[in-house]
C-alpha cells in the first residue's frame, strides 16, 4: 500500500511540475496528454494533501506562492531521480521488444526515413516505433525520447552521438522556371527569385551564392516548406541532395556546386545505449542511411 501511494504522490509531483513550467492547466494538460480536469484534480489533492496553496491564480497565468516554489526545488531533484530509474531500469532490457519513441527532424521524416523505418519494422516486427515529427530538440535527458534523428554541426549535449554522415546541398528549382530564367548562374540570379531562410541574415547570405543580384522572396524557414516552395515554382531554394534530386518536380540549378551542410546524429542517452530495442534501431538506421551515401553525398544525379 505504501509503494502505491508513493507512486500517486509521484504522480501529483509530476502535474504539479508541468504546470510551474507551463504557466496554466490547459497547457499542462496538453504537455501531459490528459485533460484540464485531471490536471486540476491533482493540483487541489496535493494542495489539500499539503495543507498550503501552490499557486496564485490570475488571468494571466498560475504563478507560484512560496510554498509552491520550495515544493518545486525539492521536486526537481526527484524528478531527475525518477528519469534515471526509467532509463537504468529500461538499460536491463535485452529482449528486442517493445516500444522505441523517436522524435526526427521534418526534412528527414517527409521522405527519406519512411523506407528506413518500413524495413526496420520488417526485422523487428515485435519493436513499434513511437514517432514525433519536430524541428523541437527533444530532451533526452529528461526522458522525452528514447532517440533522436537529429541535423546538426555538432552536438554539445551529454548524450551518446552516433554520426551517420554529413550530407551536402545545392540549388533547385522547378524545370519551369529553369527555362523561364535560363543559366542564373551566369547572370548572377539577375531576374530571378531566391526564396529565402532568415530575413536578418538572408542578404549577406545572398551576396555570397551564386546568385547576388536575384531578387530575395518569402520566408520559408523550414527544409520541406522550402521544398514545396520551390516546387510550386516560387524561385530558387537551396535544399539537401537528398530531398532535392529524389523530388521528380525539381531540378538541380545548373552550374551550382554542391555544399558540404550539417550531418545526421542519431542521439541516445548513454543509460539506454545497452537496451536491445533501441540499440536495434540506432545499429539498424545508421547503416541504412550510410548504404545511402550516394544519394546524401549528391552522387545520384
Amino acid at each position: 500500500m505504501a509503494q502505491t501511494e508513493t507512486l500517486q504522490d509521484w504522480d501529483a509531483l509530476r502535474v504539479f511540475l508541468t504546470v510551474a513550467r507551463t504557466g496554466s492547466l490547459r497547457a499542462a494538460a496538453d504537455a501531459l496528454g490528459v485533460n484540464h480536469a485531471t490536471v486540476s484534480r491533482a493540483i487541489k489533492a496535493l494542495e489539500k494533501d499539503l495543507g498550503s496553496r501552490l499557486y496564485d491564480r490570475a488571468t494571466s497565468g498560475l504563478t507560484l506562492t512560496q510554498p509552491g516554489e520550495e515544493l518545486f526545488e525539492l521536486a526537481v531533484p526527484m524528478e531527475t531521480q525518477a528519469h534515471v530509474i526509467r532509463r537504468r531500469l529500461a538499460g536491463l532490457d535485452d529482449d528486442p521488444s517493445g516500444v522505441v519513441r523517436v522524435s526526427i527532424a521534418p526534412v528527414l521524416a517527409f521522405g527519406y526515413i519512411s523506407k528506413v523505418f518500413s524495413a526496420f519494422s520488417d526485422a523487428y516486427p515485435q519493436i513499434d516505433l513511437d514517432v514525433l515529427v519536430t524541428n523541437k530538440i527533444s530532451d533526452l535527458q529528461r526522458s522525452e525520447t528514447d532517440v533522436s534523428f537529429r541535423i546538426a554541426y555538432q552536438i554539445d549535449e551529454d548524450v551518446i552521438g552516433r554520426r551517420a554522415l554529413t550530407y551536402v546541398k545545392t540549388f533547385y528549382a522547378t524545370p519551369d522556371y529553369l527555362l523561364a530564367h535560363p543559366d542564373p548562374v551566369a547572370v548572377q540570379g539577375e531576374g530571378a527569385s531566391v526564396i529565402g531562410w532568415d530575413k536578418e541574415n538572408d542578404p549577406a547570405w545572398l551576396r555570397q551564392t551564386p546568385f547576388p543580384k536575384a531578387r530575395l522572396t518569402n520566408i520559408f524557414a523550414e527544409g520541406v516548406l522550402q521544398r514545396e516552395a520551390a516546387a510550386a515554382g516560387m524561385g530558387i531554394s537551396i535544399l539537401p541532395c537528398f530531398m532535392g534530386d529524389v523530388d521528380d518536380r525539381l531540378a538541380r540549378v545548373p552550374g551550382a556546386t554542391l555544399q558540404p551542410d550539417r550531418s545526421i546524429w542519431l542521439l541516445l542517452h548513454s543509460d539506454l545505449r545497452r537496451t536491445a530495442r533501441v540499440r536495434a534501431l540506432v545499429d539498424f538506421a545508421a547503416r541504412a542511411i550510410r548504404s545511402d551515401r550516394d544519394l546524401f553525398m549528391g552522387n545520384l544525379s
